[in-house]
């Protein structure tokens, strides 16, 4: 009941001393509203999230991706490249904000927060979804760790790649068991270097976030540092920018530059889809709506691009350099002959990897898995959950060339993600008009059980309604443009439906 909380004079909201919480099936300590005695992020604190976040392998790889020749690539130039991405934070920043409004304003995380619109028990199907899309994000995380720790070891010891083993054979062209699809071209020690990885993610998991916070303190500015010491590398080699600059535009025709515009454009809100809904998990800590938007508006976008920029220029240059495209960092540091230079690069990979992948794909997953059953699943348990579904879940598959990462994984889960986005941002600034009452979102017999055992079935058929949309495409080829716009198309065809659905139950 909104009696039950009191609203401070700078707009933030918490609950009156007393208000008992205990439902177990609902609340735990990680799941409860944060006080506004400690709410203490500034704005700072969040620019420096996003600029930790976005220095990061995959940025690399999403921006070098777009400038890759067909078929591994859209084969856009350097500039067609980063006005795709630009374009596309700035679009995705809008529901990033929409969605960081109600974490500073109640003090409460996503999953929660989901269950305004969707029940208190209904919320867990957006977690789930959420959930096993970070799943995906952290096994490439540590897919990507594991192949710097691989070419750390060949570096120091050449035969390491076939200590245990040749290379698994291909399966392009002859027909392969499952397992054999799943091992196809890797080696046996990449394998065990993905282990390693793994379970040093695992460990820090378990020893707590603490370590963790401290070396994102120095990560960010050492990764940029190192990237662009190897821009300069590259530039060199390359004889100066003028070559990087002027590849051939191949795109004959406007309109065969927007058949590959648009599905990238999606693709790149795709890559921040995911904190497009989680961010309350981190706006729940801020000291005003003022500071976390304006540490958010000026870091994201300006941060992709800049360091989208240098994987796109340092690509190009590989193509003077060495005839060839080479999208995977891992892989271009792979032909330097220098072993210390080897070592340093991929331990800047490992520092960068590793902290980008407990801040962004650890965080979100634990408390979505928590809030399946919060007496249960503390958060330990759900960072545990998170690492073996991303290993089921194959990321050494979803990032085997471009085309796949940027044109399957990335655009595909979007539209599952546009469609949560889309009932969230309608139920809470159009529906709800920003109010909230925090106590009933951990009640079963509150505001938010809609009589139908804690579950929102306009939220629910609104979303399958949006992923229909954003999917159909795959299926009937005449509607693929909807899948090209998938984000957009599965976001407001389900704000649209729930709208109309919230409106007949009114």
């Amino acid at each position: 009941m909104l009696q039950e909380q009191v609203e401070h004079p700078d707009g933030r909201v918490e609950l009156k001393e007393g208000v008992t919480l205990d439902d177990p099936a609902l609340f735990n300590e990680d799941l409860a509203p944060t006080r506004v005695s400690s709410r203490t992020w500034t704005t700072y604190t969040y620019a420096a999230l996003w600029i930790s976040m976005a220095h990061c392998i995959p940025t690399y790889m999403l921006a070098s991706g777009l400038v890759a020749p067909e078929p591994k690539g859209p084969g856009m130039t350097p500039g067609q490249a980063l006005v795709t991405i630009l374009i596309g934070n700035a679009i995705v920043l809008l529901p990033i904000l929409a969605n960081s409004h109600p974490g500073t304003k109640y003090g409460i995380p996503f999953p929660v927060f989901a269950r305004a619109s969707y029940g208190v028990f209904g919320a867990n199907v957006p977690a789930i979804m959420r959930a096993l899309v970070a799943c995906g994000w952290f096994g490439i995380q540590c897919w990507i760790g594991g192949q710097a720790l691989q070419t750390f070891f060949r570096s120091l010891w050449p035969a390491w790649p076939t200590l245990l083993g040749p290379a698994a054979r291909s399966c392009a062209d002859t027909p392969c068991t499952t397992f054999q699809w799943m091992v196809s071209g890797h080696y046996p020690t990449e394998w065990i270097t993905f282990g390693i990885f793994w379970g040093i993610n695992i460990l820090i998991v378990y020893r707590g976030m603490e370590l963790l916070r401290k070396v994102e303190n120095w990560a960010a500015p050492y990764v940029l540092v190192m990237t662009a010491l190897l821009v300069g590398w590259a530039v060199w080699k390359a004889n100066g920018l003028g070559p990087l600059l002027s590849q051939p535009n191949h795109f004959a025709t406007f309109g065969d530059f927007w058949k590959k515009f648009v599905p990238s454009v999606t693709a790149m809100i795709g890559f921040w889809a995911t904190l497009s809904l989680n961010m309350p998990d981190f706006t729940r800590f801020g000291r005003s709506q003022k500071e976390q938007a304006l540490g958010q508006i000026v870091a994201l976008p300006a941060t992709m691009t800049v360091f989208a920029a240098m994987g796109v220029f340092i690509t190009s240059a590989s193509t003077v350099i060495y005839g060839e495209a080479i999208w995977d960092p891992v892989d271009l540091v792979g032909h330097f002959t220098s072993r210390v230079i080897v070592a340093i690069s991929m331990f800047t990979v490992a520092v960068a990897t590793l902290s980008v992948n407990i801040a962004a794909n650890v965080v979100s997953p634990a408390n979505d898995f928590a809030n399946l059953a919060p007496k249960r699943i503390s958060f330990r348990t759900g960072g545990l959950i998170t690492g073996i579904v991303g290993i089921a879940m194959m990321p050494w598959k979803l990032i085997a060339d471009p085309s796949g990462y940027i044109f399957k994984w990335l655009l595909g889960y979007s539209g599952g993600l546009g469609s949560i986005a889309g009932v969230l941002i309608c139920d809470y600034w159009f529906i709800r008009k920003k109010r909230l009452a925090v106590a009933d979102l951990y009640r079963r017999e509150g505001e938010y059980a809609y009589a139908s055992m804690g579950t929102n079935w306009a939220a629910i058929v609104a979303t399958g309604v949006g992923c229909a949309l954003a999917w159909i495409g795959l299926v009937i080829p005449s509607l693929r443009v909807l899948f090209d716009y998938a984000w957009f198309s599965g976001g407001l065809g389900s704000a649209a439906v729930y709208a109309l659905l919230m409106r007949r139950k009114a």
